[in-house]
C-alpha cells in the first residue's frame, strides 16, 4: 500500500519539495489578481503561487473559462479599476483593441495576471470576454529573465513572478521596490533546477 507524501498546507507542495522559504513579502499600492491556468497548478517550475503567497492582498483563482460573474466579482472587488498585464500583439486581430490605459494612481488599481504559457495565455483571453475588455499594460524596460528552468521563445519572456514585480514597479514609478521579491525568486529557481539535476 503506497503512503501518502506529505503536503505543505502552505504552498501546497510536498514537504521535501517545499517552497515556503522563498516567500518574500511585499504590499504593493496595487492590488493582485492572478488567474491561473489549471495545468499549471501542479507544475513544479510554476511561479503564481510564490507569487501569491508574497504579495500581500493578492488573489488566486484557478481555471481557463471562468464563470462572468464570479470574474467581474474578483476584477472589480473593493471597487478598483482592473488593468490585464498582456502585450497588444499585431496577431491579436480576433480580439477587440483594449481601452486605454487609465491615469489613476496604483492604489485604485488591479493587476490582472494570466500565469499560464503563452498559449494558454492567449486561450484564457479569447476564452473570457471581460478580460478582453481590460486596459492593457505592457511592461517597458524589461529586464532579462532568469527563469533559467523554463524554455523561453525569445528572451524578454519572463515568469509570472518576474513580470508582475516589474509591472508592479512600474505602476508605482518604483522598480527597485521588488528586488528582494526577484532575489527569492533566484532561489525558487535554483531549488527547482537542483531537482532536474539531481
Amino acid at each position: 500500500m503506497a503512503t501518502k507524501r506529505a503536503v505543505c498546507p502552505t504552498c501546497l507542495r510536498a514537504q521535501s519539495a517545499c517552497i515556503c522559504r522563498w516567500i518574500a513579502p511585499v504590499s504593493p499600492e496595487a492590488a493582485l489578481l492572478v488567474l491561473l491556468h489549471p495545468l499549471e497548478t501542479g507544475n513544479a517550475k510554476n511561479s503564481g503561487r510564490l507569487l501569491h503567497l508574497s504579495v500581500a492582498g493578492s488573489a488566486l483563482a484557478v481555471g481557463e473559462m471562468f464563470d462572468a460573474e464570479v470574474l467581474d466579482g474578483l476584477l472589480h472587488a473593493d471597487g478598483r479599476t482592473p488593468v490585464l498585464l498582456y502585450p497588444q500583439t499585431p496577431d491579436d486581430r480576433s480580439v477587440p483593441p483594449p481601452p486605454a490605459l487609465p491615469s489613476l494612481p496604483a492604489s485604485m488599481l488591479r493587476l490582472v495576471v494570466l500565469d499560464a504559457t503563452w498559449r494558454k495565455s492567449r486561450k484564457m483571453l479569447y476564452l473570457n470576454p471581460a478580460l478582453q475588455r481590460l486596459p492593457r499594460l505592457a511592461l517597458s524596460d524589461v529586464a532579462p529573465s532568469n527563469y533559467r528552468i523554463r524554455k523561453a521563445h525569445a528572451p524578454h519572456q519572463l515568469s509570472s513572478l518576474e513580470a508582475a514585480a516589474q509591472a508592479l514597479g512600474q505602476l508605482e514609478g518604483d522598480g527597485g521596490r521588488y528586488g528582494a521579491l526577484l532575489e527569492a525568486f533566484d532561489g525558487f529557481v535554483s531549488q527547482q533546477a537542483s531537482y532536474v539535476r539531481a
